[in-house]
């Protein structure tokens, strides 16, 4: 086999192993309709039909693009939309309202006749902006408000569509506690970590901002339903609760700075108030810079907290895989983390996974 022959053969084998790979990821975060769509890509891929005419010439790493996650949401979209009746029949109108066997053909023929369309769609990445991961921040918020007493002033980065700005005011529910917000929101999971600290801590937030390199316009219908097709199809209750979110950041005429997360960042951190709490948050944000940029991110934090005053105080807290705080890069685990300036003190506190369906106290065991 001659040597662009075999490139072709390994690339091929990426795409497939990453279509198989995040069906288990998706059966394992409670959606077997999406893994079931994701093995049908890799057997029709293999196939050489439509799913290889749409992929086969992806660029670059399918993994970390989410390849089958932007394919999943092409079909998606098409119901969302009404772009195809017959998927609309189909899809599922509840968790387990669906037979792939019927599913598939027509998903098949849509994809055929639809390639150059797909193909445009594919080329952006998926936003979730998924608002369940507000819950393991929620104790770093509480934690603030009761150790510092002073208004907060948060500045969130990736903040997508900025759904997670008014993380004050969900609802949160869980079998060991609760916290009731002022809006239709509810946030649930399988909570396993200790209680909350504060929990009836009253909470003062002076300022919200966000920024986002794509930040949806949620004024705009077309853009809330891209929003809405990343999230899997056969899972209702995601589905309510971002419906919920975007009526209630509608409300709040949320707007997202467009703009580069470390040029924003300095920027705020050099003009940040004179009193109060500064907050700087994120979740499932750092995996997508450069590495130089997150390592740019970091130090650009570390040094504002080294300018902090009892008087204006600076807190860092995120939800982020343990690799990028030196935890084991083979891990698929993610942890809530929260320092604090002046002094730098820093607390990991619980781990989950990328929708936080559970969480655990950090150290396990604990």
């Amino acid at each position: 086999m001659c040597g662009a022959g075999l490139t072709a053969l390994l690339d091929d084998s990426k795409i497939v192993d990453h279509f198989v790979e995040q069906a288990k990821w998706c059966n394992a975060l409670g959606s077997p309709f999406t893994a079931a769509l994701l093995l049908r890509f890799a057997s029709d891929f293999e196939a050489r039909g439509p799913v290889f005419a749409i992929c086969n010439e992806w660029p670059t790493n399918p993994r970390k693009d989410a390849l089958g996650l932007r394919l999943t949401g092409a079909l998606h979209h098409a119901v969302l939309s009404g772009a195809s009746p017959d998927l609309i029949q189909l899809f599922p109108r509840s968790d387990d309202d669906w037979d792939i066997e019927a599913v598939w053909p027509v998903a098949r023929a849509w994809l055929a006749d639809h390639i150059p369309h797909v193909r445009r769609f594919i080329e952006s990445p998926p936003q979730t902006n998924e608002t369940r991961r507000s819950i393991i921040l929620l104790p770093g918020f509480l934690k603030l408000a009761g150790r510092f007493n002073q208004p907060m002033h948060l500045l969130e980065l990736g903040a997508s569509a900025g759904l997670n700005q008014y993380w004050d005011r969900f609802n949160y529910k869980t079998s060991s506690w609760s916290r009731t917000g002022n809006s239709d929101v509810t946030i649930q999971t399988d909570w396993r970590a200790p209680v909350p600290d504060h929990l009836d801590v009253d909470l003062n937030i002076a300022s919200r901002a966000g920024c986002d390199l794509n930040p949806i316009d949620l004024s705009d219908p077309d853009a809330v339903t891209r929003l809405k097709c990343y999230t899997w199809a056969d899972q209702r209750e995601r589905l309510q609760r971002l419906d919920a979110a975007v009526k209630l950041a509608q409300a709040e005429n949320t707007n997202i700075e467009q703009v580069d997360a470390l040029k924003w960042m300095t920027a705020r951190l050099l003009s940040r108030p004179k009193s109060g709490v500064t907050v700087i948050y994120h979740s499932v944000f750092l995996i997508y810079p450069p590495r130089d940029v997150i390592a740019a991110i970091m130090q650009t934090i570390r040094e504002a907290g080294a300018e902090a005053t009892d008087e204006a105080p600076l807190a860092w807290l995120s939800y982020e895989s343990e690799a990028l705080f030196g935890g084991d890069r083979a891990s698929p685990k993610m942890r809530a983390r929260l320092k604090t300036w002046p002094g730098g003190e820093v607390e990991t506190y619980a781990e989950s996974d990328g929708h936080v369906t559970y969480v655990d106290p950090y150290p396990a065991g604990t």
